[in-house]
């Protein structure tokens, strides 16, 4: 009898991870081979360096998953891999490896929508907590969701509905530019700060002052001059931003903007340059106040802390106005952003205040990892949704409708 063992490969930027996960709910094994120290030292991830590095780890990565999971390739009933949306040359090598290996070993290749993914790192958690399976009648399962997909390379809004098994997904909000977690990338970079800057920035933000800094987010209006076409923004051609409601979209680049000339404007600069030495060296945020006074002044601190309760307002106020609007009763918050025990915190309280329920994944599968891959790829493979020989890269695949 099939144990519905499916091996997920993820590779769509700087992580290369394996995973096994039994009928997309029950985890045996994930492995994760970061770059973070790789690209570091540059303050954001490098393509060519990013695709080099999958190279070297996918065939360890993947034989250490199946290990752990105490499985073989011959135990195995499918491959599941991303294939986009990503960096071109870092998904070529997970797809790559996946095709040969499905070819090889006579199995089933299942594509999974990396943001779909994400989704399903929260749906994986969900089933995983109350041991129930895909096609289970429960509450959970079979509810619509608003899904916030929030990381360095995206921040969307999904409906998700599950229909006979399968799972729909409309595209309801979005980014104009930067996404969040990108923001928090280019925020850190700026004050010295090490990458990725979302756990730095979060460990920081907690030792100063919210509300030091007055950050706030203009009212995005459709641009006249467009004729209600779709403006040319990053990944424009994946979404229809001029179908979408102006109240549920986002725009991080003004607050990248306004943190800049506040760092100019109050003459942290010095500061930050001095900062960065001391980051590289020590790999891993303060945790006390004394540390973190040590590596930066009060300002800045609070100059952190309100560029992170401005971000995470302007998450919470569109995602909520979104669930309201559309009738959603739960809110699934996914992505590497949603590790952030600031977001955490006020999605959690404002949902207990609505009398909604919010999920997160665990904090392992926030950020890009492969049991999510597998999770996702499990009602396609129970509908026999198997990729084409001739599958490649789509580094902007769209999801949805």
């Amino acid at each position: 009898m099939s144990r519905g063992l499916i091996l997920g490969i993820e590779s769509s930027c700087d992580e290369t991870a394996a995973a096994v996960v039994e009928r997309g709910a029950r985890t045996l094994s994930s492995v994760v081979a970061s770059q973070i120290s790789t690209h570091a030292r540059y303050g954001g991830v490098v393509p060519e360096l990013a695709s080099r590095e999958h190279l070297r780890a996918i065939v360890p990565v993947v034989r250490a998953a199946l290990e752990r999971a105490g499985a073989t390739f011959d135990d195995l009933d499918a491959i599941a891999v991303t294939s986009g949306p990503g960096l071109a040359g870092a998904l070529l090598v997970g797809i790559t490896y996946a095709k040969a290996l499905a070819f090889a070993r006579q199995l089933p290749l299942v594509a999974v929508n990396h943001l779909e993914g994400h989704i399903h790192a929260v749906l994986l958690e969900e089933r995983q907590s109350s041991a129930c399976q895909e096609t289970s009648s429960s509450d959970s399962a079979s509810q619509p969701a608003l899904a916030l997909v929030v990381s360095g390379g995206h921040t969307h809004l999904y409906l998700v509905r599950p229909v006979d098994g399968a799972w729909h997904y409309r595209l309801v909000g979005r980014t104009l530019d930067d996404a969040a977690g990108e923001a928090y990338d280019k925020v850190a970079k700026l004050l010295g700060l090490g990458y990725p800057g979302g756990p730095w920035i979060d460990a920081l933000a907690r030792f100063g002052n919210p509300r030091a800094v007055p950050f706030s987010f203009a009212q995005i209006k459709t641009k006249v001059h467009l004729g209600g076409k779709p403006p040319r923004t990053k990944a424009a051609t994946t979404a229809p931003i001029a179908r979408l409601n102006p109240r549920f979209l986002f725009s991080f680049s003004g607050i990248k903007t306004a943190v800049l000339r506040y760092v100019e404007l109050h003459g942290m600069r010095k500061e930050a340059s001095g900062r960065v030495e001391r980051v590289l060296a020590d790999f891993h945020p303060p945790k006390t106040r004394e540390a973190a006074l040590a590596l930066c002044s009060q300002p800045t601190l609070d100059l952190i802390a309100s560029f992170q309760h401005a971000v995470v307002g302007d998450l919470l106020k569109k995602t909520f106005a979104a669930a309201e609007s559309l009738g959603a009763k739960r809110i699934l918050v996914t992505g590497g952003v949603a590790a952030n025990s600031e977001l955490r915190a006020r999605f959690n309280a404002e949902a207990e205040h609505r009398g909604l329920r919010v999920g997160f994944p665990a904090p392992a599968l926030s950020t890009d990892n492969a049991a999510m891959i597998a999770a996702a790829a499990w009602p396609k493979f129970l509908a026999h949704e198997f990729a084409p020989a001739a599958l490649s890269a789509d580094p902007s695949l769209a999801l949805g409708s």
